[in-house]
């Protein structure tokens, strides 16, 4: 989802930035960017921005804010903490603003959708996981990573779809009908992209991985 400007009137505005300002200034309470000081991590971070800012371009639709793209909010948060994935997405969907791909007003909802709803489930899940599943490398590559991919779109599509739907600028019916069944069906590629990149890096560079300790899950 993807909302234009002027499409929701002027309270949704005001209530989109009053849910994530407090929530963007809860993430850099900690100065979270310390963990970027070493420049493979820095390098690493960036890369995924612009990586992932080209796949949110990549986007199909039917109507205004009826559109769907990946999102990688699983992929920042294990690899770089909920903080830096919050920030790091925030940059990614600034990026897609500025390519006119996004509206500037709806910025704070956007983020809503795409930031906050999807990496606050991806991090709860992976607390989730790491508590009551097993410690194994295969649980952590499949679990934390392909099915977390995977419920982080879900989450993302039902939230943004709750938000067209509460605001009334589409019916339940018509979401159901043309933008659910399209929307849900990027669970998988988000799984395998996700799911591809964390497994080749928590094989070749699981320091790079900040979910992932090697003594935890492979008793190292």
């Amino acid at each position: 989802m993807n909302l234009p400007d002027g499409v929701l009137g002027a309270g949704w505005l005001w209530l989109g930035a009053l849910v994530v300002l407090p929530l963007w200034l809860f993430a850099m309470w900690n100065r979270p960017w310390r963990a970027l000081a070493d420049n493979t991590r820095l390098h690493l971070f960036l890369g995924s921005c612009v990586g992932w800012m080209m796949l949110w371009l990549l986007k199909a639709g039917v109507a205004p804010g009826l559109n769907a793209h990946l999102l990688g909010a699983t992929w920042f948060t294990l690899l770089f903490g909920w903080r830096l994935a919050v920030l790091g997405l925030s940059v990614v969907l600034l990026g897609a603003t500025l390519a006119g791909t996004s509206g500037t007003t709806t910025f704070a909802l956007n983020a809503c959708a795409m930031v906050i709803a999807p990496v606050l489930a991806a991090q709860g899940a992976h607390r989730f996981i790491e508590r009551y599943l097993p410690r194994h490398l295969f649980v952590f590559l499949f679990a934390s990573g392909f099915f977390n991919a995977a419920l982080s779109m879900v989450v993302s599509v039902t939230f943004a779809s709750a938000l067209l739907a509460s605001s009334g600028l589409y019916t339940w019916d018509r979401l159901a009908s043309e933008f659910l069944p399209f929307a849900l069906l990027l669970a998988f590629p988000e799984a395998f992209v996700t799911g591809a990149g964390l497994s080749y890096f928590v094989v070749y560079h699981p320091a790079w991985v900040a979910s992932y300790r090697e003594e935890a899950y492979l008793g190292r």
